[in-house]
């Protein structure tokens, strides 16, 4: 199947991250390769980027990209890897510092519609949920062995679901007959716990989904240890760019940002090392709302690196 993904706010992370002709950039989450791609452009000529993925398959898809764009092969590294690992990953392309990062920490459409990699409930599949296939439990290990405790806690705390407890209690019930190993089964069991009435929209899976998905890659877990290794990576005057689509990791971007901008006087009593552009996250206008609805819950955050902070 071929990799296809619509690339999110994509002006607007380009006015945020500003790429300048001899700018070196990092791309944490490079996908099918969108937004690196037009960085890569706009630091032309002489510009770097170095592009980061937990998944093969998104890898390759924007070395496609890159590879047809007809640009200096020099100028542009891909890795397999999480974006916590992108200081040892730019240290070991022989970047030390760069002029501009992004996180996009959405799922690609590619990954969503692709049924064998269990993200969605709308398309039956195997419970996998892997960013990263090469390793790691899948949603299905943590559903067949966690207890329901655990269980209902991951739902609770990653998915805000309310029914996490009813959930959890009709999972542990049902895997004594048989291992639950499909989405659509899965699916099925949760509307069957918490119904499918209410004022949401929403399928009454979404929460779980999303709880899972989470525990099974660590993903805000990922997020904390990336985020001071960006602001480390950063040059003065550098920016730093995140996109998220959920409250969880929208929250934790915005109390990191404030923390290393010393809103609020500054706890660890350190110099601030951020000045945070955005003062309230910046969202889909109406017009690509209608060519990709999926960019609705999309929140991006900015912050420049301070001339003067340490390690400029």
């Amino acid at each position: 199947m071929q990799f296809h993904h619509v690339s999110v706010l994509p002006h607007e992370v380009q006015e945020s991250i500003q790429p300048r002709p001899g700018g070196v950039y990092l791309d944490g989450t490079v996908g099918g390769g969108g937004h690196a791609l037009a960085l890569l452009r706009a630091a032309q000529p002489g510009g770097r980027l170095i592009g980061i993925d937990a998944d093969p398959a998104a890898l390759a898809a924007a070395g496609e990209r890159l590879a047809a764009a007809q640009l200096p092969e020099t100028s542009y590294t891909l890795r397999h890897g999480r974006f916590a690992e992108m200081a040892a990953i730019a240290h070991g392309a022989g970047v030390d510092h760069v002029d501009g990062i992004l996180l996009d920490l959405g799922v690609s459409s590619h990954q969503i519609d692709t049924a064998e990699r269990g993200f969605a409930f709308s398309n039956d599949g195997p419970l996998d949920m892997r960013l990263d296939p090469t390793r790691g439990p899948t949603a299905a290990d943590l559903v067949n062995s966690l207890d329901e405790v655990a269980l209902a806690d991951i739902i609770f705390r990653y998915g805000e679901e309310r029914g996490s407890r009813r959930i959890a209690r009709l999972i542990v019930e049902r895997r004594k007959q048989s291992p639950l190993t499909r989405t659509a089964e899965l699916a099925a069991l949760v509307a069957r716990a918490i119904g499918r009435g209410g004022r949401d929209r929403i399928h009454p899976a979404t929460r779980t989904f999303q709880a899972l998905r989470i525990a099974v890659n660590g993903e805000l877990e990922q997020l904390e240890a990336a985020l001071p290794q960006a602001v480390d990576l950063l040059r003065g005057g550098g920016r730093l760019a995140v996109i998220s689509f959920h409250s969880l990791e929208d929250r934790i971007v915005k109390l990191f940002f404030r923390s290393e901008s010393g809103y609020g006087g500054s706890a660890n009593e350190r110099t601030p090392r951020l000045r945070i552009v955005t003062k309230k996250p910046i969202e889909a206008g109406e017009d690509e709302l209608a060519a990709n609805p999926r960019s609705r819950s999309a929140k991006l955050r900015v912050a420049e690196k301070i001339t003067e902070a340490l390690g400029s």
